[in-house]
């Protein structure tokens, strides 16, 4: 349950910078940045591999660049159906997915290096650093 919490939370900050970056993007305020972390996980959980699956003589033509088209509709997808959470253009479209996944990862990163969340990413890092010294 901490896991699911933690990664809400972490979706939702990512969710706050991407609405600083991207102009196009809207977020009312942070509840609705933690609704609209919910129900991008279920989207990405549940809607995007039918997709992925449905589009995939597209994606092996274009070499995966497709990708970012689902990624977007999931992204705005989401907007749909959270209020306090809008994605205006064809910029937000497409690049407000990547700068979740990229604020995403960089918070997931930061939070495992400090030792919260993910027991096992924080042991292996800890076995790295006896197995240099």
């Amino acid at each position: 349950m901490i896991g699911f919490a933690l990664t809400t939370l972490i979706t939702a900050l990512s969710l706050l910078i991407v609405d600083l970056v991207v102009p196009g993007v809207v977020l009312a305020n942070f509840p609705a940045a933690i609704i609209a972390a919910i129900v991008i996980g279920f989207i990405n959980a549940f809607v995007r591999p039918i997709l992925s699956v449905l589009s995939l003589p597209v994606n092996f033509v274009t070499l995966g660049a497709f990708s970012l088209v689902i990624n977007g509709l999931c992204f705005w997808l989401a907007s749909l159906l959270v209020p306090g959470f809008a994605v205006h253009g064809l910029i937000a479209f497409l690049l407000g997915p990547v700068v979740l996944s990229l604020g995403t990862t960089f918070l997931n990163s930061y939070f495992a290096r400090k030792g919260i969340g993910s027991s096992a990413t924080v042991t292996s890092t800890s076995t790295l650093e006896t197995t240099n010294k």
